[in-house]
């Protein structure tokens, strides 16, 4: 069944009202309650099913510039729910205002389910960015407040900007839409659709994110293009097969019926394969978020571990860590698509080998996109509020380590195995993990809670000089001790030293083990140049051939490898988190002692 877009009532302050506009009422379903304001986008009405779409009217006829939107209905319908729909703008053809730096030419802002119901605003972006459809850019959110509202236009050249939509968060029913959305409109913005329907369709600009977007919503993957939209500076080499694998990532990927952000991080894993994790997520950070650039780096890193045989009595159980690090279709396909047009014995023994692990993990029915979530939000549930965050998941890393093990199958098994934890009652570890001038210091001080901190910086001073590295042994085994002393006593205790690669760390880990400790290692990922600048201007800065070193040596720690993982970014705070019991805990609060969300991830 196709419906009819209804028309947005104008908010009483709204400049831009026509004589056959409708205004909205007393706004009571918007005051009181919490609503988010975004940009109003100078575009065609358009709504999109899994069958098919429409402009406003459900009758529209062809038009040259709904062309494009046609092809991205083909791409995405599949993935929309029968009965579903998708309302945004349809942005391709210049109207009134012309846009250069559009990040698709389809921006959604409202979906609505089989019932009529639109979806809250939340679940409205999540499900939007699993089709690869942006949003319209946010201007403000919180509780209706009116005099806020009324000062967002303030200043706006409306030579640029058409205005702004402001709806309830919360989802409603489709008789409700006249109390819950409203629009403000720049003054003298009155126009048929005379004037673009019947000229020359005149395209808005895309902008760099475009080819990001592109490839989200299933669009091809050029891979020079895909890159430099990505955050790649000019000059950092592309291997020529990069574009060859990219696409065949990408149609692997289709088979899989991946979209959205899996689908990009893929494709880019396999463009950026060969490369060092270390050297690629800081440059993805700054452009896809520290989240997204994350798991681009681990496909990058784990993709190889595919290639070589595993003994098979131990494969389901290495398939269940993997798959708390990576979505394993989404590495499968990375792991098959850079041998694609290799010859010659070992590329055939690889491709046995990944072809093989494929089938253990579909039996294990571990190649969805989350095959342990159903587990973990179980656990969560069953564990309540009153389980602070630490106990939560130092839970969900045992029973993930459990059901590895093939002893932990069903929520029930999960919630009886891990009882001891419950209660909070272990010492605590922060593991700092980075090259010399990061921050990882700077960030430990930040942290609340902590008892002891034991650096090997400040253990040589102690010795005379932190630069001497003549008795590492020894410090190594003064700081051991006094780690292991620390974790006895109970507390939160950090561990400051480089940790550069998984030898180094695994002496620390077995102390923590020894003590019970729940660990969480704090990677702190910066980019070299921004390495090379912190370094110099350190106190006790590094020889500059001692940081290549340390780069060229940097193995950052994978999700699993600790209990938990803090990725900190070049802003100092923890930007992303793995192996957290709640999917939300993204963000350490310094100074609270309490997980918050992460507020947004990039492009």
């Amino acid at each position: 069944m196709r419906t009819h877009y209804p028309r947005t009532p104008h908010l009483p302050w709204s400049p831009g009202v026509a004589a056959d506009d409708v205004l909205a009422g007393g706004l009571a379903g918007l005051r009181g309650r919490e609503v988010v304001v975004t940009e109003k986008l100078d575009g065609e009405n358009t709504t999109l099913y899994a069958d098919g779409l429409h402009a406003r009217s459900p009758d529209s006829a062809h038009h040259p510039s709904r062309t494009w939107v046609k092809a991205l209905q083909g791409r995405i319908g599949p993935h929309i729910p029968a009965g579903w729909r998708v309302c945004g703008e349809n942005m391709q053809a210049r109207h009134s205002l012309a846009y250069d730096d559009l990040d698709s030419w389809f921006y959604g802002f409202s979906v609505w389910d089989a019932a009529g119901r639109c979806l809250d605003w939340d679940a409205t972006v999540r499900f939007l960015r699993r089709l690869g459809v942006p949003v319209p850019r946010v201007l403000w959110r919180g509780v209706y407040d009116e005099r806020a509202l009324r000062r967002l236009a303030a200043g706006w050249d409306t030579a640029r900007r058409e205005g702004y939509v402001v709806r309830s968060v919360e989802g409603f029913g489709a008789r409700e839409f006249g109390e819950r959305v409203a629009k403000w409109v720049r003054p003298g913005h009155v126009q048929t659709d005379t004037h673009w329907m019947h000229a020359a369709v005149v395209e808005n600009g895309l902008g760099p994110a475009a080819p990001l977007w592109a490839v989200r919503s299933g669009g091809g993957a050029q891979a020079a293009a895909l890159l430099a939209a990505a955050g790649l500076a000019e000059g950092d080499r592309v291997p020529p097969e990069a574009e060859a694998v990219a696409a065949d990532a990408a149609a692997r990927l289709d088979v899989l019926g991946r979209t959205g952000d899996a689908r990009l991080a893929g494709v880019l894993a396999a463009a950026l394969h060969g490369r060092r994790r270390s050297w690629a997520v800081p440059r993805l950070a700054a452009r896809l978020g520290m989240r997204q650039a994350r798991r681009v780096g681990d496909l990058v890193g784990l993709h190889p571990l595919l290639h070589q045989p595993y003994p098979d009595a131990e494969r389901a159980g290495g398939l269940v860590r993997m798959a708390a690090a990576a979505d394993l279709g989404v590495l499968h396909a990375v792991a098959g698509a850079v041998l694609a047009g290799r010859d010659g014995a070992a590329a055939d023994r690889a491709r046995e080998q990944v072809e093989w692990s494929a089938l253990h993990a579909e039996d294990a029915g571990l190649l969805g996109e989350a095959p342990l979530e159903d587990l973990r939000a179980g656990l969560r549930a069953a564990l309540g509020a009153r389980a602070g965050a630490d106990a939560a998941d130092r839970c969900w890393a045992q029973a993930r380590e459990l059901c590895a093990r093939g002893r932990v199958v069903s929520v029930e098994e999960a919630v009886a195995a891990t009882w001891r934890w419950r209660d909070g009652d272990f010492p605590r570890l922060v593991h700092l993990v980075g090259p010399s001038g990061s921050g990882k210091s700077t960030f430990a001080a930040g942290l609340p809670g902590v008892d002891v901190t034991v650096s090997l910086d400040e253990l040589r001073l102690a010795r005379g000089s932190r630069a001497d590295q003549s008795a590492n042994s020894a410090v190594l085994r003064d700081g051991l001790a006094r780690l292991d002393a620390a974790l006895a006593r109970g507390g939160t205790v950090v561990w400051d030293a480089t940790s550069l690669t998984g030898r180094q760390r695994s002496a620390v880990q077995a102390v923590a083990r020894r003590r019970d400790a729940l660990v969480t290692h704090a990677v702190v990922l910066a980019g070299e140049e921004e390495l090379a600048r912190r370094n110099a201007a350190r106190q006790h800065p590094v020889p500059r051939d001692v940081l290549a070193g340390q780069l060229r040596r940097f193995d950052p720690p994978y999700p699993g490898q600790a209990h938990r993982v803090w990725y900190v970014g070049a802003s100092g705070t923890v930007e992303d988190v793995a192996g957290a019991a709640s999917p939300d805990a993204c963000r350490y609060g310094a100074g609270t002692g309490a997980y918050a969300a992460v507020g947004g991830e990039g492009v």
